[in-house]
């Protein structure tokens, strides 16, 4: 625990104990404050009790033991014959505003500016002010022209801004963002940290769960859970330095400091310093380029497996398709799309791009108004023919956790290949089969709840494998997972490529993309740029890439930055690893 003074405290919770119906204990004898005008990071594995903990600093949960005070009112205190003190509750949650990690938990309404005005409305704002605050908030996160859209038509990173908007109408004195990112763009996640600096400095109160590492930089102080408790705290630099500690809690160090560590230089997460440290030690602008990667083997090896798998199969052509949701905007435009057997797709594109409307038309859940889409050398413009396709298509929703049900991971992987009517003995087979994929294998008794929320999606992913779909489609596979989750979820559909599964993703993940065998950027409902990932995320591209709201893989920004910077002979590297072995190459050969 810090020694901030208690008066300054906006937020205290002392000995708190918080277990669920289920016997799950989410919080265990945890003590915080949060002190007033601070921007607090909370860090932490998934199930790590992040979210518990956001509900009960926003007033939504009681806890079971301990003693909570928000902003002033002691709102509960188990030391008392009645521990919850309702109408404190009432008083504190006036002043307190939560944005929720799913935006659909949120929205309420079936206009967008009417959700935002909700919760000013319950707060007996005046009309005239709750029509300025409206304006200004959806102005500030992008979405002024959906003011008159309904949101439930709108993708889940618009729908997460609207929930956004909603909060910050509400002129909350602490404010409690719950994977606000999650399911946003790299424009969209730079915006929403910008707003939380501008109400951090006009003197909000700022708690930010997040899985992003970069984020927690810049918070004046991260505080890390495991299994309901306290782990690590402190600034950002003082917690990531205890980088085997960060590793066993599942997380990971920001890119930065793995970078410091893979080069064996001065360990730092300030990103000026380490660039001003590798351009000390490497190229100065007109030296001559001695390290210069030799990048024809690279291309040459992209373009034979591009070549190889343009010889393979058609599983999707989707030919010139439009789509737009009722009388709204084109969420596609002229869209044409080909996936090959065997080959692993990424689809990238800013928030309301068309991305998952072009996973839904692939599924067959949806019909272009132009165009056609087939799919397995199946139309999919007849409802019987939609039909025979639903059961050769496996479709990951985003967050497919939430549609476990049953008593054991078994029968909630069984029950699609059940649904098939299988065999008993065939429905093993494929459950087990699928189990061992996913790397669950010995866990078939156990409850899907009792699960960390990494292998939770795996359990769903392995109902979806279990059908034995011919082509498998994700939408956001890797969003919500804490770091450790992501790199178990990429070694898996790495895995299934291996086993020739064809396999299209949607991710605003970049890092992500670059593990695919092609990627294509939609942007503004049209298909911006198509190829490998070399091709794709490259130098070339780095400006209209960035323009259309994405971001370029963590590698190839800092060696773009370093090119900057005055350095040369960095290539186009798409990974860490790849980074670092020529800037080993520059730094050896200057004698660092």
């Amino acid at each position: 625990m810090g020694s901030a003074d208690r008066t300054c405290a906006c937020a205290s919770l002392s000995h708190v104990t918080l277990r669920y119906d289920n016997g799950t204990q989410a919080l265990e004898d945890l003590s915080l404050e949060v002190r007033q005008g601070e921007h607090l990071c909370v860090l932490g594995a998934n199930g790590s009790g992040k979210s518990t903990l956001a509900s009960v600093l926003c007033g939504l949960l009681a806890p079971d033991e301990g003693t909570v005070t928000l902003l002033g009112e002691e709102v509960f205190d188990s030391s008392r014959v009645n521990p919850i003190d309702f109408a404190a509750y009432r008083r504190a949650r006036r002043r307190l505003g939560l944005v929720f990690q799913n935006p659909d938990d949120q929205i309420v309404t079936t206009v967008v500016e009417e959700d935002v005005a909700f919760g000013p409305e319950n707060l007996g704002v005046t009309s005239h002010e709750i029509g300025v605050r409206v304006e200004r908030e959806l102005r500030r996160v992008a979405m002024q022209e959906y003011a008159k859209a309904n949101p439930t038509r709108l993708s889940g990173g618009q729908k997460q801004r609207v929930a956004i908007a909603g909060a910050l109408a509400m002129e909350p004195e602490v404010l409690v963002l719950d994977e606000p990112g999650s399911l946003l763009d790299v424009r969209g996640r730079n915006a929403i940290m910008r707003v939380m600096g501008r109400l951090r400095n006009a003197g909000t109160t700022i708690v930010h769960i997040t899985h992003f590492m970069e984020e927690a930089l810049a918070a004046d102080r991260v505080v890390v859970l495991s299994h309901g408790c306290v782990m690590l705290e402190g600034t950002p630099q003082e917690v990531f330095s205890h980088a085997s500690h960060i590793a066993r809690l599942g997380l990971e160090e920001p890119f930065v400091a793995r970078l410091s560590q893979r080069l064996n230089l001065p360990w730092t997460c300030d990103r000026e310093e380490l660039v001003a440290c590798l351009v000390d030690a490497g190229l100065r602008p007109g030296q001559k380029d001695p390290a210069q990667p030799d990048q024809d083997d690279t291309h040459d090896r992209a373009a034979d497996e591009k070549n190889g798998t343009r010889q393979a199969r058609e599983v999707v052509v989707a030919d010139r398709v439009s789509f737009a949701y009722q009388r709204e905007r084109k969420a596609l435009d002229g869209v044409s799309v080909r996936v090959y057997d065997g080959e692993s797709v990424a689809i990238v594109g800013q928030t309301g791009s068309g991305k998952s409307t072009l996973l839904r038309l692939i599924c067959a859940l949806e019909v272009p108004d132009e165009g056609s889409v087939v799919v397995g050398g199946i139309g999919t413009a007849k409802r019987r023919d939609r039909r025979r396709l639903h059961g050769t298509i496996g479709y990951v929703m985003q967050h497919p956790e939430r549609q476990l049900f049953a008593e054991t991971v078994l029968e909630d992987v069984a029950f699609g290949p059940t649904n098939l009517g299988l065999s008993t003995q065939e429905i093993s087979r494929r459950c087990l089969h699928a189990l061992d994929l996913v790397g669950l294998k010995g866990l078939n008794h156990l409850s899907p709840f009792e699960l960390s929320g990494g292998q939770q999606r795996l359990c769903a992913i392995a109902g979806v494998l279990a059908m034995e779909p011919k082509l498998l489609v994700l939408d956001e596979p890797t969003a919500g997972l804490d770091p450790r989750g992501r790199r178990e979820l990429r070694a898996l559909l790495d895995d299934l490529h291996e086993h020739g599964i064809t396999t299209v993703q949607v991710t605003h993940a970049m890092e992500d993309a670059v593990c695919c065998d092609r990627v294509v950027v939609l942007d503004q409902a049209r298909v911006m740029l198509e190829g490998t990932p070399r091709e794709v995320f490259c130098t070339n591209n780095a400006t209209a890439l960035e323009q259309a709201g994405l971001g370029l893989p963590a590698a190839l920004s800092f060696a773009l930055e370093l090119q900057t910077a005055g350095m040369r002979g960095l290539g186009d590297p798409l990974t860490l690893d790849a980074l670092a072995d020529t800037l080993e190459e520059v730094v050896t050969h200057h004698g660092a």
